[in-house]
């Protein structure tokens, strides 16, 4: 199995080889809600321009890898949108690439959900850029030189990545494959306030959170440690068991889930891209709070 992570050590070889890949940075700033509603988020751009690995060029997943003429935040785009920004990027088809970011990896694992969506053969680096320069490798600022474009490639979806709301509404309550929400567990039980129109989790789902599955210092926990946060939570990871099914707040941090769970080599995994942004503005579909019963 190949993992879903690089090292540093191993990505500072691949950039002096004959055949570096491209680097992408993906840091992006979404703040804690202080109250119910309080959505607020910082460009990552500022954090690339002061230092970066050499050589990586800084996308905005919210303006470059996410549907324009959507109303919710971060709906993915189509298959060839996403080709076409990759070309404008100077990523040839087929060129592998490293994604990694400044802000906890949830951003990096976005970027790497989709281009993995596509077929681009994409990879996160452990530890991100704080890994990078506790390494003592060297890191650049400014802008540096734009990328050259490449001619448009063609592109189509490789694998099945979304779970619709539609399809979470009509879930039996008998239905095997695990509901997991990736959000820290005082959004999941809605103690804490929630930057969407109403605090909760979806009914019958389970509570993985994203951000315990990494170390203090960004890295990501080792294999016998992700099996057993899943397990805790009651999901067999084994390869063929039933697929897993992800959400969050907004299909970010439920993209680090289905990231480490590709670690331990689970990839029968959906995400609801809308999830609670788009769940919680319907009245009409149901929300739970509290600790859960059983």
């Amino acid at each position: 199995m190949t993992s879903p992570f690089i090292s540093v050590g191993e990505l500072a070889d691949a950039l002096s080889g004959p055949t570096p890949p491209a680097v992408l940075d993906a840091s992006f700033v979404l703040h804690p809600a202080k109250a119910d509603g309080d959505y607020r988020t910082d460009s990552g751009l500022p954090l690339w321009l002061e230092s970066h690995i050499p050589g990586s060029v800084h996308v905005d997943i919210p303006s470059q890898f996410s549907d324009p003429t959507a109303t919710l935040h971060y709906t993915h785009p189509e298959p060839q949108a996403i080709a076409d920004e990759l070309a404008r990027l100077g990523i040839r088809e087929g060129r592998e690439v490293v994604v990694y970011d400044a802000t906890g990896t949830l951003f990096a694992a976005r970027l790497w959900y989709l281009l993995r969506w596509i077929g681009v053969p994409v990879r996160v680096l452990d530890g991100g850029f704080a890994a990078w320069k506790t390494a003592g490798e060297r890191t650049e600022s400014g802008e540096g030189r734009a990328p050259e474009p490449v001619p448009a490639w063609q592109a189509s979806a490789v694998r099945t990545a979304w779970v619709s709301r539609s399809e979470l509404v009509e879930r039996s309550a008998d239905d095997p494959r695990p509901l997991v929400c990736g959000l820290p567990a005082g959004a999941f039980t809605g103690a804490d306030p929630t930057r969407y129109s109403r605090r909760g989790r979806i009914p019958g789902s389970v509570n993985v959170s994203s951000r315990d599955l990494f170390t203090g210092d960004g890295h990501v926990k080792t294999r016998v440690e992700l099996v057993l946060a899943y397990d805790a939570a009651g999901i067999d990871v084994s390869e063929d068991s039933e697929e897993v099914l992800l959400y969050c707040g907004g299909g970010i941090s439920a993209s680090a889930n289905a990231l480490t769970l590709a670690a331990i080599g689970k990839k029968a995994v959906r995400i609801y891209d809308g999830s609670l942004e788009e769940w919680s503005a319907d009245p009409s579909l149901p929300l739970e709070v509290g600790e859960p019963t059983s």
